[in-house]
């Protein structure tokens, strides 16, 4: 892995990590999942508060509930508020995806990485 790149794999010509150093790539595709989700949740709640002049605590439910795919709880939305509800939900949707594609990464690249490895040692 070059220095510098928070995310980056090895190539296929680079034998495979250890199980330690697995360990903390892994932590590190984690970390960045979280912090998406958390800025994700934290943008929610800011445009609820700002559209909606909801509390912080029911800015925060409705922002976790459509970012975890149940939908927003308050239903009577101004038309501004029901714009960002709409935009929002729309977001959550693509954001969980890469979240999960954020963490899966490592151990798909893995597994990959080793079929290749077996492959070139069959050859």
């Amino acid at each position: 892995m070059a220095p510098g790149r928070l995310l980056a794999f090895e190539s296929k010509n680079q034998p495979l990590l250890g199980p330690k150093a697995f360990a903390r790539r892994a932590g590190r595709h984690v970390t960045v999942a979280s912090l998406l989700i958390v800025l994700s949740l934290g943008a929610g709640m800011v445009g609820y508060w700002q559209f909606e002049h909801m509390g912080w605590r029911d800015a925060f439910a409705n922002a976790a509930m459509l970012l975890s795919g149940m939908g927003p709880l308050e239903q009577h939305l101004s038309p501004d508020g029901k714009l960002f509800a709409g935009l929002y939900a729309l977001y959550c949707g693509l954001a969980v995806i890469v979240a999960v594609g954020i963490i899966a990464a490592p151990i798909v690249h893995r597994v990959l990485h080793r079929f290749h490895l077996e492959s070139e040692r069959d050859d």
